[in-house]
C-alpha cells in the first residue's frame, strides 16, 4: 500500500446524501465529493432509506477522494443520528429498508409506553424523551414486522452499517454518541439497558458493542475501497459538530442553524440529571494513550422550525423566490414591525416539546409588507435558540460564555447579530463550517496521532466572523429583552393549538 497522506478522510452519512472529505493535517484547503441517495414515503409519516444504496454512495464517494487526494491516513465516520437498519451479520442481507429519524411510525406505541408510565424511567437511564425519533420503537417495530429473529441480527443505526461494510463484517460497534440515541442505552453506567431492553422488547443480542467515539475501531478489509486504512473515529452528527467546533471545555456551546436546528452545551463528564425540556446525550467519549477512557456529556435542545420556515416563506407563500433573498429582504426594514413568526408547522421542541403547538403569526396590521414577516422569521431563528440555552443554562448551573454557529442561515450576518444581541454574549462563525465532517475528522486523527493532542485541534479552529451584543445596559440591550418577552407572548398563543 502506498504511503497514507497526512490527512483525515471523513465518511458523512447525512439525511439525503453521502460527503466524503479529506481533512488535511494542516491547513491545506480539503477536497471532498458528494452523492445523494434515494428517500422513499411508502406511507404517510414514513420516511425510509436503501442501506445498499448509502454502502454505494459511499464507495463512490470515498475512491473519488482518494483517487484526487492519496490514501488516507485514518477514516472517520460521522452519520444522521437515529436512523435504523437491520441485516444478518452471517450473509450480509438487508432486512427491508433503513427507518429515517423522521419516521413517525411509531408515534402511537410512544404514546402507550407513556400512558403505561414508562417515562420517568425513560429519562432517567436514556436523558431522552418518549418520541419515534428516537431509535428504540423503530426497532421494536421491526421485530413486530417481519424482521426475523436470529442469533446473527443486526439492529443497529447507520455508523454501525458503514463499519460493518468496511471492514467487511470483521467489526459490529458503534460508539456512545450514537448509542445514547437509540433509547436503550444507560448513560449513567454507559452500558446497554436490560431494563430499557425489556420495556421496548428489543434483545441486546442483537445490539452492537459500544466502543469509545476515538479510538481504532478496525482497519478497511473490502474489495471496493482501499484496504488496511484505519477507522478510528465515530461519532453522531451533532455530536460531531460540537467537536468539530472545538468545543472541548464545560460550558461550551454551538447551535447549527440547519432545516431545524440543534443547540449542544458541553457539560463535561459528569452525567447531569435530566432536564424539563432538554435531553441528555453523550457528546463523545476518548480513548486516551493509558488505555483509559474519557467520556464527555452534553445538553442538547431541539428546534424543529428554522430554515425550513425560509423554504415556507420561499415554497408556500411566495414572499421570496430563492432562499438568499431571506437576509437582504429582512435587512431593508428597521424591525418587524410588532409582527412575530412562530413557526411551530410540527410542533415545538425545546424547550417547550408540545406536539399539539401550530405555527402562529400574531401583530399584523395594514402596515405589514412582506419585509416584516422576513424579518419575523430570521428573529424567530434566534428567539427559539434564546429559549433552549436559558433551559440549559438553568439545568447546569453554568453560563455560556458565547456560541459557536454553522450550518446554511448562519451566513446571514443579520442573524447572528439579532442572536448575539437575544443572548448577551458573543456568537462565532469558523472560517470552516463542515463542522460536521470536521469533528468525525478530528476524532479518527486524534486516535491515530494525525493531530497530537486536543490543545492541537484548538489552534486549527478559526473565527471567520466575531459579533459581539450591544452593552448590557445600553437601549439596544433592553430593547432585545422587550422583543424577547413580546416574543414569550406570541409563543403562548401557539402552544396546545391543535386538538388532542
Amino acid at each position: 500500500m502506498a504511503e497514507a497522506e497526512p490527512y483525515v478522510l471523513a465518511i458523512d452519512a447525512g439525511t439525503t446524501g453521502v460527503r466524503c472529505r479529506a481533512v488535511f493535517q494542516d491547513d491545506r484547503p480539503s477536497i471532498a465529493s458528494y452523492q445523494e441517495f434515494t428517500q422513499y414515503f411508502p406511507e404517510p409519516g414514513w420516511v425510509e432509506h436503501d442501506a445498499e444504496e448509502i454502502w454505494r454512495a459511499v464507495v463512490a464517494t470515498f475512491n473519488d477522494v482518494v483517487k484526487q487526494a492519496g490514501l488516507p491516513r485514518a477514516i472517520g465516520i460521522t452519520n444522521q443520528r437515529e436512523t435504523v437498519v437491520a441485516w444478518n451479520r452471517r450473509t450480509g442481507e438487508v432486512h427491508g429498508r433503513a427507518i429515517v429519524w423522521q419516521d413517525r411510525r411509531t408515534a402511537q406505541h410512544c404514546q402507550d409506553l407513556d400512558h403505561a408510565g414508562h417515562l420517568a424511567t425513560v429519562r432517567a437511564l436514556t436523558g431522552l424523551v418518549l418520541d419515534p425519533y428516537f431509535s428504540g420503537t423503530k426497532m421494536s417495530w421491526m421485530l413486530q414486522h417481519g424482521v426475523p429473529r436470529s442469533p446473527d441480527l443486526a439492529l443497529a443505526t447507520i455508523d454501525t452499517w458503514l463499519l460493518w461494510k468496511l471492514t467487511d463484517g470483521a467489526v459490529f460497534a458503534t460508539d456512545p454518541s450514537n448509542a445514547s440515541r437509540t433509547m436503550l442505552f444507560d448513560i449513567t453506567t454507559l452500558m446497554w439497558s436490560p431494563t430499557m431492553s425489556e420495556i421496548l422488547g428489543v434483545p441486546l443480542e442483537y445490539l452492537a458493542e459500544v466502543r469509545p467515539s476515538s479510538g481504532r475501531f478496525g482497519i478497511t478489509a473490502t474489495s471496493e475501497l482501499p484496504s488496511g486504512i484505519a477507522i478510528s473515529g465515530i461519532a453522531g452528527d451533532q455530536q460531531a459538530a460540537l467537536f468539530g467546533q472545538a468545543c472541548f471545555d464545560n460550558g461550551m456551546a454551538k447551535n447549527t442553524y440547519g432545516t431545524g436546528s440543534f443547540i449542544l452545551m458541553n457539560v463535561g463528564d459528569s452525567c447531569p440529571l435530566a432536564s424539563q425540556g432538554l435531553l441528555t446525550t453523550v457528546a463523545w467519549s476518548i480513548k486516551n494513550s493509558d488505555g483509559t477512557v474519557t467520556t464527555t456529556y452534553a445538553l442538547e435542545g431541539a428546534i424543529f422550525v428554522t430554515g425550513a420556515a425560509v423554504q415556507w416563506l420561499r415554497d408556500a407563500l411566495g414572499i421570496i423566490s430563492s432562499s438568499d433573498e431571506i437576509g437582504p429582504l429582512a435587512e431593508s426594514v428597521p424591525d418587524n414591525g410588532g409582527v412575530f413568526v412562530v413557526p411551530a408547522f410540527t410542533g415545538l421542541g425545546s424547550p417547550w416539546w408540545d406536539p399539539y403547538a401550530r405555527g402562529t403569526v400574531v401583530g399584523i396590521t395594514r402596515g405589514t409588507t412582506r419585509a416584516h414577516i422576513a424579518r419575523a422569521v430570521v428573529e424567530a431563528m434566534a428567539l427559539q435558540t434564546r429559549d433552549a440555552i436559558e433551559a440549559m443554562s438553568t439545568a447546569s448551573g453554568q453560563t455560556i460564555a458565547e456560541l459557536r454557529v454553522d450550518g446554511g442561515a448562519s451566513v446571514m450576518n443579520l442573524l447572528l447579530d439579532i442572536q448575539a444581541d437575544q443572548l448577551g454574549i458573543p456568537v462565532r462563525r469558523p472560517v470552516d463550517q463542515e463542522t460536521t465532517a470536521l469533528g468525525a475528522a478530528f476524532l479518527a486523527g486524534l486516535a491515530e496521532n494525525v493531530w497530537p493532542s486536543i490543545d492541537a485541534l484548538r489552534t486549527r479552529w478559526k473565527t471567520d466572523l466575531l459579533v459581539t451584543p450591544h452593552d448590557a445596559e445600553s437601549g439596544e440591550r433592553k430593547a432585545a429583552d422587550i422583543l424577547h418577552a413580546t416574543w414569550l407572548r406570541a409563543v403562548q398563543r401557539s402552544l396546545q393549538w391543535a386538538e388532542h
